[in-house]
């Protein structure tokens, strides 16, 4: 998109992933269920934290990952969250500013730290994550910058948000900005237990505000209360004019005014990790849509950044993703 400053622009939770190994004892002793994200308080999270062992610690949060994949396709990307002036928050805004995501947020003093996220990642290659949200959920209207929104082809919201006042207050400010500079919007579901949260509110900011929804098959089943994915696909049709739907191994179904494009996955030799999965399919599939392309080309960069981070552990892309997306297009 042309004359615009941003690509996309996100608007998540600002937390600090700390990624370390584990295996199924350890989950069990901390009674963390398996593959699934849980909210957990100061004391809970400081215990694991002493427990595990050796960790990453890097920017993260679902639609933050999201604009490092973006930025590492070459596209512009900038990011709205709230850090505390503390250590993780220096942590969050140099990773990210070093990524190539332009972080413009000034830290907060006196209030909640910054959020964490403890990433157990089991030998099978699932991850458990233990998310302590600290000042992130904070975010409320006076975080978000009107002139970057509108500066922004794609705006790009994190469900994972939606579980405080200010911050939904701050999503619909959003929406509103960008819909009136003509903009689209883009959300994501983030978690099954987070669609049942919000599950009305959710259906409600999908029919009446987001132009492009991006959710997982557990995620898209959960918001529709069925067990039949192409039950949910055919109702989402109705509510939003593009869907993004991701099936792990089955890859992935874009939907969009009535047509329909299956994603075959993107090979791989080996699942190592599969934290930010989702993240990176993002990233490609925004940045295809912001840069013109056409929706099975967006579908395939998604499926091609999702490959290259599930290699290795983290959701950090370790190889360039502008690099593999000229390889793509070679091989087409």
């Amino acid at each position: 998109m042309t004359g615009l400053r941003y690509d996309v622009i996100g608007i998540g939770n600002a937390i600090v992933d700390i990624i370390g190994r584990c295996d199924e004892e350890f989950l069990a002793r901390h009674e963390a269920p398996k593959g699934n994200m849980r909210l957990v308080d100061a004391e809970t999270v400081a215990a694991i934290y002493g427990d595990m062992g050796p960790g990453v610690e890097i920017s993260g949060g679902s639609v933050a990952n999201s604009m490092v994949g973006i930025a590492s396709f070459g596209g512009r990307a900038a990011f709205i969250g709230k850090v505390a002036d503390d250590d993780f928050g220096k942590v969050f805004a140099h990773d990210i500013r070093a990524a190539g995501v332009e972080f413009s947020s000034s830290p907060v003093s006196g209030k909640a730290p910054t959020s964490r996220c403890l990433i157990l990642v089991t030998p099978d290659g699932e991850r458990t994550m233990n998310t302590y949200l600290g000042i992130s959920t904070d975010l409320d209207q006076g975080e978000v910058d009107p002139d970057a929104i509108r500066a922004a082809g794609i705006v790009y919201l994190e469900g994972y948000l939606f579980d405080q006042p200010e911050a939904k207050a701050a999503f619909r400010q959003a929406v509103e900005i960008a819909r009136s500079a003509g903009r689209k919007v883009a959300l994501t579901l983030s978690d099954g237990f987070c669609v049942d949260r919000h599950r009305s509110e959710f259906v409600d900011l999908i029919r009446d505000g987001i132009d492009i929804l991006l959710a997982n098959e557990d995620e898209i089943t959960s918001l529709y209360q069925t067990e039949d994915f192409e039950d949910a696909a055919q109702r989402v049709a109705v509510h939003t004019e593009l869907a993004a739907l991701t099936r792990s191994e089955k890859g992935s179904v874009i939907i969009s005014k009535g047509q329909r494009i299956e994603i075959p996955v993107h090979p791989i030799e080996r699942l190592v990790d599969s934290t930010g999965a989702g993240d990176l399919y993002a990233a490609g599939f925004l940045y295809g849509l912001a840069t013109g392309k056409d929706l099975a080309t967006a579908g395939r960069l998604g499926s091609c950044a999702a490959a290259e981070i599930i290699s290795h552990v983290g959701a950090r892309p370790e190889t360039q993703l502008s690099t593999l997306a000229r390889e793509l297009a070679l091989s087409a």
